[in-house]
């Protein structure tokens, strides 16, 4: 059993879509660690989550990888490439090779990878069939590495019941809470873990799926352009933005549930 924990990501892992009520975001991460904590009860769990999101792969990387390392936390969880498969250009086998050397320098650290890839929003996005390809392409040019020694690696982009549009959030980019408690079953299962029953996962599984999405006018001028705007000048959405959970905190059970 871990006793302590650390993400690095991008949105999908600060928990972008799952907002709280004070305007906050909670995400499969922090679920993680609340499944592990009650899993450990009551031997502490501690947990530091770095992610930020609007990060490419080589800023997380480069900003977040060493100072998780130097946590020292039992396992690591590490996802990033969604924000480089969404832009115009991008080289599979460049993102696939950073990702291997960031797999590599936390496996050479002694620390368990937990080794994710994000949800596949491709059914319900404008142009949705290049992300599909590119995330299908990179998902296998690093399924060799989710098979070495001291690495779990849990395939949500192969998830095919969590592209359902019930999952996901109004800008269909991120996932909601529905689809963030997915996530976190799919981890915890991955590592042995129990998923806590009260989060419903199987009962909105079992549910029909949810009606295929439309495009509106609305829904371009409202997600689209603004992000498209970003692009353009530069911008990130996580510009200025510090980690939520920088050091490793004991999880606090009554809280986080």
């Amino acid at each position: 059993m871990f006793d302590s924990y650390v993400a690095i990501g991008d949105s999908f892992t600060e928990g972008v879509g799952d907002e709280l009520p004070d305007g906050s975001v909670r995400g499969w991460a922090d679920l993680v660690a609340l499944g592990l904590a009650q899993a450990a009860a009551p031997e502490p769990v501690r947990y530091a989550n770095l992610a930020i999101r609007g990060k490419k792969l080589g800023p997380i990387i480069d900003e977040q990888l060493d100072a998780a390392i130097a946590l020292k936390p039992a396992v690591l969880s590490f996802n990033g490439g969604g924000n480089d498969i969404l832009r115009p250009r991008m080289s599979v086998e460049t993102v696939a090779g950073r990702f291997r050397d960031a797999i590599e320098r936390i496996r050479a650290a002694d620390i368990h990878v937990l080794m994710l890839s994000g949800a596949n929003p491709s059914a319900n996005l404008p142009l949705g069939g290049v992300f599909d390809g590119r995330g299908n392409e990179l998902t296998a040019a690093l399924r060799d590495v989710g098979e070495q020694p001291g690495v779990t690696f849990v395939d949500n982009f192969s998830d095919r019941g969590l592209r359902d549009i019930r999952y996901w959030s109004a800008d269909k980019l991120h996932l909601n809470a529905a689809g963030h408690a997915r996530v976190a079953s799919n981890v915890l299962t991955a590592l042995g873990v129990p998923v806590p029953p009260e989060w419903g996962v199987a009962e909105v599984a079992a549910e029909p799926p949810g009606p295929k999405a439309r495009n509106t006018a609305a829904y371009y001028r409202e997600y689209v352009l603004p992000w498209i705007g970003r692009r353009l000048t530069g911008r990130s959405s996580g510009d200025g933005r510090a980690a939520k959970r920088a050091e490793l905190d004991p999880v606090e059970l009554e809280a986080a549930g």
